[in-house]
């Protein structure tokens, strides 16, 4: 099943459910005005919004208008993102020559949810001297995940799957990490792409709480890279075990996986500028790759096309 969010003008607009070749819709407002709605009370909402996708099968709905769309959940409660592909510390390690980090657990943070920019949103920011960089990602919705949930127990609580663009500040992030407390100034609000799937819309592609798909990313039209999502040192069920290991988990919680990133990064490329500036410094000392600049345009999108795609220029704040 696929989920979207209409512009309505509301803050969290108008929740619909889309045909699989992305044409048509029905609205949810049967069941639920917005999709946080429908998440708060999914195992009621969840079959009412399968009957709806059954009838748009059948060749039921109204013409889709995808420019409307907005991020499938345009404010959250929580947005927690991860690090969960070790290839891409491991470049950042040799490349600074810094510590290794500790991986015998999740590494995470918790982010800006007062807004999702939609796929297609220009991205407003002020300076190019911050460091302007994407962050190609998978992630997840959960419903309310209550303390101590184990990560067997996690699987169940898993509802809908994104792709996300994290958008960083690269100069900015230095200096807030010597800080020892969290980001602010270096992480803006991320872009989802349009529509949010239940897992068992990606089929075989949705195994051990990973997404086994290629996130094919393009810069002003040209290739970047397309590593592939199975390559997760912890599954997405394990993030919200250790997430929920203090705290309940509200619904709507929002995890990301953090840049997606291969062992094979010479053959597949990368997710994020600063990867391959890593690659770079490894190799040749120095890094060539420049980042964003105003105008430039980021796209990401999956085989298959489950979740639309992100298609985002960079602007001047203001």
């Amino acid at each position: 099943m696929r989920l979207a969010t209409l512009d309505n003008g509301a803050p969290d607009g108008a929740l619909v459910v889309v045909s699989r070749d992305a044409t048509r819709c029905l609205s949810g407002a049967p069941v639920a005005v917005t999709l946080q709605q429908a998440i708060e009370r999914w195992t009621v909402a969840e079959p009412q919004l399968r009957a709806l996708a059954d009838r748009l099968d059948r060749g039921e709905g109204t013409v889709l208008d995808q420019a409307r769309l907005l991020a499938p959940l345009p404010r959250a409660w929580q947005w927690l993102d991860g690090s969960a592909f070790p290839q891409h510390g491991e470049l950042m390690q040799k490349a600074f020559n810094l510590p290794p980090i500790e991986m015998d657990r999740p590494l995470m943070y918790q982010g800006l949810s007062d807004r999702f920019l939609s796929g297609t949103q220009d991205v407003p920011l002020p300076s190019e001297d911050d460091g302007i960089d994407f962050e190609g990602e998978f992630g997840i919705i959960t419903d309310a995940v209550p303390m101590g949930t184990t990560p067997q127990d996690s699987f169940g609580h898993i509802k809908l799957v994104l792709l996300i663009n994290d958008w960083s500040l690269r100069a900015i992030a230095p200096i807030e990490m010597k800080t020892g407390f969290g980001w602010v100034q270096a992480k803006p609000a991320c872009a989802v792409a349009p529509f949010a799937v239940t897992p068992d819309e990606l089929g075989d592609a949705w195994a051990d709480g990973r997404v086994h798909l290629p996130l094919h990313v393009t810069l002003d039209g040209v290739w970047f890279g397309h590593p592939h999502g199975g390559e997760m040192a912890f599954g997405f069920h394990e993030l919200v075990a250790h997430a929920s290991r203090t705290r309940d988990l509200v619904a709507g919680t929002i995890i990301g996986s953090g840049t997606v990133s291969n062992a094979a990064y010479d053959q597949v490329g990368s997710c994020c500028l600063s990867e391959q500036r890593a690659i770079e410094m490894i190799r040749d000392q120095v890094p060539k790759t420049p980042f964003l600049k105003f105008g430039d345009h980021v796209r990401m999108e999956v085989p298959g096309n489950h979740f639309g795609h992100i298609d985002q220029r960079v602007v001047l704040a203001g």
